[in-house]
């Protein structure tokens, strides 16, 4: 779940999806909003994802000496048991397309102001989907062939955008590729975007045992 205000209006929701559901959601960003999941299994083993991942410098954020380290939105981790096999299912949201600029405005004040922008929010959004990759290598533990992932979630932009394709790891057997039908050294970290496989287009990337 995306852009989830007040936990209250969450439960109505809920209550009127009728049956027994289980809720998980993440800290608010500074304007209140959260991610979160919503699921008809029970939710176990949550944990947030906030920190860039070790090496990565912090990424300057505007026209002051700002920077960041850390998501602007966290993200959030939730075992599900599927069955025998145990779902690690990661909700994120990265940062926006959408500019803001000083003062509160939307609208730049000129095209230099505009472009640099621009920057600082495709590097901030470059440094998130960097976070969400560590750490779903690290809960695939290079043995993605018995291990289950999915990284679910806003990611504004495309699946060709630069943002999205560090997601998708070691490149080499993506849907919809010579190479998908060929298992190589990768599969332990790699995850897939079901988008080509789903007419729906559904931002859903997955490393899942017999995936293929």
């Amino acid at each position: 779940m995306q852009e989830v205000g007040e936990p209250e209006a969450l439960a109505d929701l809920v209550d009127r999806l009728g049956g027994i559901w289980h809720i998980a959601l993440a800290d608010p960003d500074g304007r209140g909003i959260r991610v979160g999941v919503l699921s008809r299994l029970p939710l176990s083993d949550h944990e947030q994802v906030v920190d860039f991942p070790a090496g990565l410098r912090p990424v300057q954020v505007d026209d002051t000496e700002t920077t960041m380290s850390e998501m602007g939105r966290p993200a959030l981790r939730v075992r599900v048991e599927a069955g025998s096999t145990p779902v690690d299912v990661v909700s994120c949201h990265l940062k926006s397309k959408l500019l803001s600029f000083p003062s509160g405005r939307f609208s730049p004040k000129d095209e230099d102001e505009r472009v640099r922008f621009a920057v600082y929010a495709l590097n901030r959004r470059a440094a998130e989907a960097a976070a969400v990759r560590a750490y779903a290598t690290t809960l695939l533990a290079s043995d993605g062939q018995h291990r289950a992932v999915v990284v679910a979630g806003d990611l504004n932009d495309e699946p060709e955008a630069a943002t999205t394709q560090l997601l998708y790891g070691p490149p080499g057997s993506e849907i919809g590729t010579g190479g998908f039908d060929h298992p190589d050294s990768g599969d332990g970290q790699r995850l897939w975007n079901f988008g080509p496989a789903d007419s729906g287009g559904a931002a859903l990337l997955a490393g899942v045992p017999g995936a293929r």
